[in-house]
C-alpha cells in the first residue's frame, strides 16, 4: 500500500533530481520525501475518517464502557488496537486526538499510542522469519505490556492535566457532549457529518503539518549518517551498559517498525546481542526526537518528559531481559 510513496520519492530524488541512492544526501532526501508524503496522506485520511466515525457513532457508549469498571479491558483493547494499526506514532496522532475528543481516558489512548509504533503485522512476519516464533511472541507480549502498563501509570498520575489546552478541551468536551458539542448523532445528516469531519481535518492538519516537516526533516538529516559498523563495534560486547547506550544512540534517529527490521537483521548478523538490538530499534521507532517534536503539539513538556523516561526505562529493561533469555531459548 505504501509503495506509491517510495516510488514517488524514487522519481523525485533519483530520476528527476539525478541524485544517487548510494550517497548519504540522496538517501536522506529520499527518506524525507517518502515519509513526509506518507504521513501527510495518513494524517488527512485518518483525521477525516476518525472524525466521520465520531460524528456517526454513539461514542458515549464506548466512552462509558472504557472509562468505568472496564478500564482494565480498555488498556488491553487500546494496546491491541495499537498492535494491529500499521502506523508510526507520528501518523497515529490523529487517532490519539480522535480518542481524546471522544472522551476516552488518556491512559487507554496512551496504551494505543505506545503500542502502535512497536508492533504491526509486517514487523511480526519479518521477525518471525528472522528470530523464530518464540522471540516473536515474546516481542508482541512485551510491546503490548509496555502500552498497558504505561497507560495504567499515566491514568494513575492523572496525565490528562498535562495535555495541551486544545487537547484537554477536546477531552472535556468529549466527556460531556456528543460530537460538535451539541448536535445529537441521530439527527446529523451525512452532509453535516462530512462538514464536521472536514472542519476537524483542516483544523488539526493546520496545527501539525509544519511539525511533520521539522520532525521528519530532523530524522532525514540524521538518517544514514551513522558510520557503517559503528554500532556493532562499540555496543557489541553484551555488557550491561551497552543496552542503555544503544537506547540513547537510537533517540536521534527515526524509522517505523517495518523500516527498522532490515537494520535489526544487519545488526544481529554482525554480532550485536539480540536484547541490545531490540533496545536500539525500539528507541529508534518509539522514542525518537522527530516523534517527540510532533507529540509536543498535543502534550505539555512535563507529560513528554514522563513519557520519554518511561520509554527509556522500558526499552532498557527489555534489552536486558532479552540478552539474558537469548542463551536459554
Amino acid at each position: 500500500m505504501f509503495q506509491i510513496f517510495t516510488q514517488l520519492a524514487d522519481w523525485l530524488i533519483y530520476d528527476l533530481a539525478g541524485l544517487s541512492s548510494s550517497t548519504k544526501v540522496g538517501q536522506a532526501l529520499h527518506f524525507f520525501v517518502e515519509d513526509t508524503t506518507k504521513i501527510f496522506v495518513l494524517l488527512v485520511v485518518m483525521i477525516y475518517f476518525i472524525a466521520l466515525i465520531r460524528a456517526s457513532l454513539n461514542v458515549e457508549r464506548v466512552r462509558d464502557f472504557l472509562a468505568g469498571k472496564h478500564r482494565g479491558a480498555g488498556y488491553l483493547m487500546g494496546a491491541g488496537f495499537g498492535a494491529v494499526t500499521p502506523f508510526c506514532s507520528c501518523s497515529s496522532i490523529p487517532i490519539f486526538l480522535g480518542f481524546t475528543s471522544a472522551g476516552i481516558p488518556v491512559g487507554i489512548t496512551m496504551a494505543f499510542l505506545l503500542t502502535s509504533p512497536l508492533i504491526n503485522e509486517v514487523a511480526v512476519l519479518l521477525l518471525l522469519s528472522l528470530l523464530g516464533w518464540k522471540f516473536t511472541v515474546v516481542y508482541i507480549l512485551v510491546g503490548m505490556a509496555v502500552g498497558i502498563v504505561g497507560g495504567f501509570f499515566l491514568d494513575a498520575i492523572k496525565a490528562e492535566r498535562w495535555l495541551q489546552s486544545f487537547a484537554a478541551k477536546a477531552l472535556e468536551q468529549g466527556r460531556n457532549n456528543a460530537p460538535a458539542g451539541s448536535v445529537a448523532v441521530e439527527s446529523m445528516s451525512m452532509s453535516a457529518r462530512h462538514q464536521f469531519a472536514k472542519e476537524e481535518t483542516l483544523e488539526i492538519f493546520g496545527r501539525v503539518w509544519k511539525w511533520v516537516i521539522i520532525g521528519v526533516g530532523l530524522g532525514a538529516a540524521l538518517h544514514g549518517f551513522v558510520p557503517d559498523g559503528w554500532i556493532e563495534a562499540n555496543l557489541g560486547d553484551g555488557q550491561w551498559w551497552t543496552v542503555p547506550s544503544a537506547v540513547l544512540v537510537g533517540i536521534p534517529l527515526y524509522s517505523n517498525a517495518t523500516g527498522v527490521i532490515p537494520v535489526m537483521e544487519s545488526l544481529i548478523n554482525n554480532g550485536l546481542p539480540i536484547g541490545t538490538t531490540l533496545a536500539f530499534c525500539m528507541s529508534t521507532v518509539a522514542a525518537s526526537f522527530p516523534e517527540f517534536i510532533l507529540l509536543k503539539q498535543v502534550m505539555q513538556w512535563r507529560l513528554l518528559a514522563i513519557l520519554f523516561a518511561m520509554l527509556l526505562c522500558a526499552f532498557t529493561l527489555i534489552g536486558w531481559v532479552f540478552n539474558f533469555l537469548f542463551p536459554v531459548m
